[in-house]
């Protein structure tokens, strides 16, 4: 089930909003925590409901490694739990692209397995090794079955996160408030809600086939076409995520829930490393904390550092898919910032605007590495991007719309370098009357966006969905 689709909008949200309170008002904590928990494993199951036992399964499994980790705090048990989450995630995501990798070696071909990807199985299993970890330090600790099945299964963050710890989440289902209907956490939901259903619907739904006409096309393109397909997807992924995440956090609003952040304006970034200060939050905070300080952080030599940088860069590209582009996008990431830690020692510095824009440009490059399907297909576009020969403003056969559609990305551009993002919006203390109308004519606008998806049978599924 979708956020931007007729069913959850005006069905499973209003149904769920409803039981929740009523159970909230007229019961026990419990009951609401129950009934939450019960209606998220419902809308995990609506894709395919096979998965919902496994979900299931991974939480039982997670619950028992915490509970004995509460007991006893013995490293091997932690392992044990880690292993178990790793082994779990590398079987239906990773099997068949280790298999593919390894026949090249032993001149064997092994038929591929094609396990169908588990929803958010990447987001709940990350979020479920911290919760151990964090056990093992002494810094979480539950007891109770049910509330660490909602932990997990959480609906607005379950599939595509935030990846959130416990700490931060669960303590707010504690709070009288969570059971009860809050018009002030309500306005600011909807207001989160409708600017991320906006960046989907009528950006990044927008944006797509412009992307999918360069990245997909099978023969040539020139230069032009190349940098459109380029900045079309660099659009497109950060409305498409960033848009996921404000509904998310619209959402856990409605139930009076903060979820963190996920998006500062990366765009607006001067270093490579202030990028990933902004763009997936949560999923840098947690490379950050259990990978790259276990490693060693920055406590050790330059050589060791650099190599640390790599690493948790390199598998946090892994992480996004099974395919080697994104293990190389990974790793260009980490070479810029190795770069960039070498720079700040030398006390070399550019203008800010500069900064800017030579950091836009490598994400923008980076880009095409994580949306190709191939490398062969990445070289060959960065290859056009930078054959000047190849640059002819006449041909532009490939980009459904022309320079129409590059004068909006152009806009787009602009917008997302100087407008105020989502968490600045929802700081408004009072919403005028004029800004309220505003975002009601932009819902209107999402339905009927949303209205012309079903009719057209476009597929508009988030892109984070894939990893």
């Amino acid at each position: 089930m979708l956020f931007n689709s007729f069913e959850f909008i005006y069905i499973f949200l209003p149904g769920t909003l409803l039981f929740y309170y009523i159970a909230g008002r007229f019961h026990r904590r419990t009951y609401a925590i129950v009934v939450l928990a019960l209606c998220s494993l419902c809308f995990y199951g609506y894709w395919d409901w096979h998965f919902v036992f496994l979900l299931i399964a991974s939480v039982v499994c997670n619950f028992v490694f915490g509970a004995m980790l509460q007991r006893q705090r013995r490293k091997w048990l932690l392992v044990l739990g880690i292993s178990f989450n790793l082994g779990l995630l590398g079987f239906f995501k990773y099997t068949d692209f280790f298999l593919a990798n390894i026949s090249k070696f032993v001149l064997m071909e092994f038929e591929p397995l094609d396990f169908a990807l588990p929803l958010g199985i990447s987001f709940f299993t990350f979020q479920q090794i911290a919760f151990l970890v964090d056990t093992y330090k002494g810094k979480a600790e539950e007891v109770n079955f049910v509330r660490y099945s909602l932990f997990v299964s959480f609906f607005p963050q379950l599939i595509a996160g935030p990846i959130v710890h416990h700490k931060e989440m669960m303590p707010q289902f504690e709070k009288p408030i969570a059971r009860r209907f809050n018009a002030d956490n309500f306005s600011i939901g909807l207001l989160f809600f409708t600017i991320g259903l906006t960046k989907k619907v009528l950006i990044a739904d927008s944006c797509a086939p412009w992307a999918n006409a360069v990245f997909d096309c099978q023969g040539d393109i020139n230069m032009l076409e190349a940098w459109v397909g380029a900045l079309a997807y660099t659009m497109q992924l950060y409305f498409d995520f960033s848009g996921y995440s404000d509904m998310a956090i619209g959402l856990g609003k409605f139930f009076n829930i903060d979820l963190p952040q996920n998006f500062n304006s990366p765009y607006k970034s001067a270093s490579i490393g202030d990028f990933w200060r902004r763009w997936h939050i949560t999923l840098g905070r947690f490379l950050r904390n259990y990978l790259y300080i276990p490693l060693g952080g920055n406590r050790v030599g330059r050589g060791r550092l650099a190599l640390n940088v790599m690493v948790t860069f390199l598998l946090g590209g892994l992480w996004h898919g099974a395919n080697w582009t994104f293990v190389a996008w990974g790793g260009y990431h980490g070479a810029l910032l190795v770069l960039g830690n070498l720079c700040s020692r030398l006390r070399i510095s550019l203008p800010r605007q500069l900064a800017r824009g030579l950091t836009f440009l490598a994400v923008l490059f980076g880009w095409v590495l994580f949306r190709s399907e191939s490398m062969d297909r990445a070289r060959e576009i960065l290859g056009s991007m930078v054959d000047i020969a190849g640059f002819r403003t006449d041909a532009l056969a490939l980009i459904p719309g022309g320079w129409q559609e590059i004068g909006v990305l152009v806009l787009l551009l602009i917008f997302v370098n100087f407008a105020p993002n989502s968490s600045q919006w929802a700081n408004i203390e009072k919403l005028e009357k004029r800004y309220a109308m505003s975002f009601g004519i932009l819902f209107f606008l999402c339905m009927l966006g949303m209205h012309d998806a079903v009719l057209n049978n476009v597929p508009t599924e988030f892109l984070y969905f894939n990893f």
